[in-house]
């Protein structure tokens, strides 16, 4: 029996190590890992796969939590469902599940609860997050990419294209991208 553990972290500001070393503790002999977010197609996980693909009859899959595989319960259901099939044990580190201690319905009942769950807290999460934007939005707050111009630079864009210069000249001059000049030139409603 090899014990196997896979991380995934959403997104590249997050970091794994926590996960990783939670792992190790747990005795993982060989560790997989993405940064992908958990409503990804499974074959868009690198790692994942080729964790999934080295487990054997009597391996066990050690997981942070359940989440860790996916976030709908759908995900779930069939990536358990085909691990059991292949008679692979999993195992969490936060306790919800241990596959070795219990027969395969209440893995599957267990398993659609905890994907039920994920996909009620994912759904929480983005509406929250939704509202927050619009909140912030009613208080002036802009997202998006900053700025990479300042208003002096604005003003000098303005002043070389009343003197009729075109888009391209004044982009080259100050070191921007012509369509950034073009809009700048737009929104201030100048004429050549």
């Amino acid at each position: 029996m090899t014990v196997y553990g896979y991380w995934r972290c959403s997104t590249d500001l997050q970091d794994q190590e926590r996960q990783v070393l939670a792992l190790d503790q747990a005795g993982c002999e060989k560790i997989y890992g993405d940064k992908i977010t958990g409503t990804s197609n499974y074959g868009d996980r690198e790692e994942l796969s080729k964790c999934l693909e080295q487990l054997q009859r009597d391996d066990l899959l050690v997981l942070e939590d359940m989440t860790r595989l996916g976030r709908t319960m759908v995900t779930m259901l069939v990536e358990v469902n085909n691990l059991i099939e292949r008679g692979v044990f999993i195992k969490t580190l936060d306790g919800r599940l241990d596959t070795s201690l219990m027969n395969d319905e209440i893995v599957r009942l267990i398993v659609g609860v905890m994907g039920y769950a994920a996909e009620c807290e994912l759904r929480n999460i983005k509406d929250t997050t939704s509202e927050g934007r619009a909140v912030a939005k009613t208080r002036g707050v802009k997202f998006g990419a900053k700025r990479k111009f300042d208003k002096y630079q604005v003003a000098e864009i303005l002043e070389k294209r009343k003197q009729g210069q075109g888009y391209g000249t004044i982009a080259k001059s100050l070191g921007m991208n012509r369509s950034t000049v073009q809009k700048i030139v737009e929104r201030e409603g100048v004429a050549a």
